[in-house]
């Protein structure tokens, strides 16, 4: 007979897998359109400043919609929410491609809420579930986020091709993952533990805390860069004289790499007391990388992908990473997870319309080439007050105890 400790220890093996799995899922429908993008604009006839719009909204939905999580884990409890949001993420990848541009808009709309719900409960659970492998989990779910886009980035256009089909397979295809993982937490969404729930207890003068703010700048800045990275690098590329299987490629090549230093950065900034040095680094090369990709011979494209991605792939997982351990406990984790996706998506959303709009004011990458270095140089100033070896909102949760 399986002892209970062997129980605990496969049921946390499972819990893992499927935290991987659900991350795999988080970038897809990003990933996917971009490639896929000139042509959809083509198929359904979007103004310019439709395509801004349709890279834009499902972006703002990921802050719109993570400070409601935590009441979401609260109602139904952590793993029945995340469950949730993988289905609806399904349902939305497969329904975009639809054909009608009210499709394209409101089902990219309902899986970028989903998304939201998901970016901010995974952290938590790790917190909870993973105290002993917070590094560890967090590696691993970062590296499959990436490796999820990268693959999207990839393969869309071949596997669409050889299908025979038009951009509608390209993009509704990313739902067949999704449906897997699903199976995978099926299992999961029937568990009630006595921290299911615990995610969504009040932790007052979190808002007032500017170490808080500083984490939630951190986590928008990084993705600001990442999302003009994913949702407009292809165009762009494509517009300087690459073609679409090559700047796939190149996109694709950029997200593979950020798989070196998504695994590897959580552990190394967990070693430290103050992550003040790498979160600096990171920020600096990340700007760079992107500024070379916009500004530089199309020779050195490579090169600067590899130094964009790598960097970027450092910048998320640190960016999470933070999240943790600027963290007390578990209910700390979801709020400042909510609060830091909820603020930090704002940035993040209006960062690619910017550089759509920039590029269609001026016609050049001058002035996009100026956005990314005004959010390089935010990014540096968040990192090092986020990066001090502090805990957020300690004096409160001090009174409650």
């Amino acid at each position: 007979m399986m002892s209970l400790h062997a129980v605990g220890r496969r049921d946390r093996s499972l819990l893992a897998v499927a935290i991987v799995g659900a991350a795999f899922c988080l970038r897809l429908v990003f990933a996917s359109l971009s490639v896929r993008l000139p042509e959809v604009a083509l198929a359904t006839g979007l103004a310019p400043w439709q395509v801004g719009l349709l890279t834009t909204l499902p972006v703002l939905c990921l802050g719109v919609f993570a400070p409601l999580a935590p009441r979401l884990a609260q109602l139904w409890g952590t793993e029945r929410s995340l469950f949730g949001a993988l289905l609806l993420i399904a349902l939305g990848t497969a329904c975009r491609a639809l054909g009608p541009v009210w499709a394209l808009f409101s089902f990219s709309i309902l899986a970028g809420a989903a998304i939201a719900t998901a970016n901010v409960l995974l952290p938590a659970l790790v917190k909870r579930d993973f105290q002993d492998r917070t590094a560890l989990l967090t590696g691993a779910y970062v590296t499959a986020i990436s490796g999820g886009a990268a693959l999207a980035a990839a393969v869309t256009v071949p596997v669409e091709t050889a299908l025979g089909g038009g951009w509608r397979i390209g993009l509704a295809m990313w739902a067949v993952p999704v449906v897997v993982v699903l199976l995978l937490w099926a299992p999961q969404a029937g568990r009630e533990t006595s921290g299911t729930r615990a995610a969504a207890a009040s932790v007052p003068g979190l808002w007032r805390d500017p170490l808080a703010w500083s984490v939630a700048l951190f986590m928008g800045l990084q993705s600001a860069l990442a999302f003009c990275v994913l949702g407009w690098l292809a165009p762009i590329l494509r517009e300087r004289g690459l073609d679409a299987e090559t700047a796939g490629l190149v996109l694709s090549v950029l997200i593979l790499v950020q798989l070196a230093t998504s695994l590897t950065i959580p552990a190394v900034a967990a070693r430290w007391p103050d992550q003040r040095v790498l979160a600096l680094v990171l920020s600096l090369a990340a700007t760079g990388g992107l500024l070379g990709l916009l500004l530089a011979p199309l020779s050195g494209v490579w090169v600067w992908a590899i130094v964009q991605g790598l960097a970027q792939g450092g910048l998320f997982s640190l960016a999470l990473t933070l999240v943790i351990l600027r963290s007390s406990d578990s209910s700390v984790a979801s709020h400042l997870s909510g609060m830091a996706q909820g603020v930090g998506y704002v940035p993040a959303a209006l960062a690619p319309l910017g550089v759509g709009l920039l590029h269609q004011w001026t016609g050049g990458f001058e002035a996009v080439a100026a956005l990314v270095a005004v959010i390089g140089l935010g990014l540096v100033a968040a990192g090092l007050i986020a990066g001090q070896d502090r805990v957020v909102a300690p004096a409160p949760l001090k009174s409650i105890r």
